[in-house]
């Protein structure tokens, strides 16, 4: 979890960032609540009509100026986009326009922050042409009777004869 200042310093460049969208627009935004509980591999979510964003609080603590940098304006930008414009593709030329003329950032749609601390266990499976690892989300869906195919060859996954944990390796 983070501590109180880093919880601070999120919030400060939240803050930040609305302030630029205001004068940017010329209108108030309704301010989000910040929550530190989002799992998995994503670094944060906004959520549009609950007006909140999520942080992965792991992530956080391994890349402290990559969230100040560019995560918190991505998430922000999602609700600067929906308050303002209603409705539109997640990181569609709205958003973009946003994090690139406002923000003055790159409008990156992914994080490339190294995920091995949140990445669940994962499962070998085989197809006609090759292996592949699945996530236990995916896993479980095949053992209640899911299928999933290969893209490539269009062959069936089956489970190989041992499952890994990735995490190991």
């Amino acid at each position: 979890m983070p501590t109180d200042e880093d919880k601070k310093v999120l919030r400060a460049k939240g803050e930040d960032c609305f302030i630029l969208a205001e004068c940017f627009f010329d209108r108030p935004f309704k301010r989000p609540d910040y929550l530190f509980n989002q799992r998995g591999r994503s670094a944060a979510t906004a959520h549009l009509q609950r007006n909140i964003i999520k942080f992965n609080a792991t992530l956080f603590k391994q890349n402290r100026s990559e969230f100040i940098n560019q995560v918190v304006a991505h998430e922000v930008a999602h609700l600067i986009a929906f308050q303002h414009y209603g409705k539109v593709r997640p990181h569609g030329r709205e958003w973009q326009s946003i994090m690139r003329h406002v923000f003055d950032c790159p409008a990156n749609t992914t994080h490339s922050l190294d995920i091995s601390d949140v990445r669940g266990q994962l499962f070998n499976y085989q197809c006609l042409c090759s292996a592949h690892q699945l996530t236990i989300r995916r896993h479980n869906k095949i053992l209640r009777g899911e299928k999933y195919l290969c893209k490539k060859c269009k062959g069936v996954l089956q489970a190989s004869s041992q499952h890994a944990d990735a995490n190991k390796s």
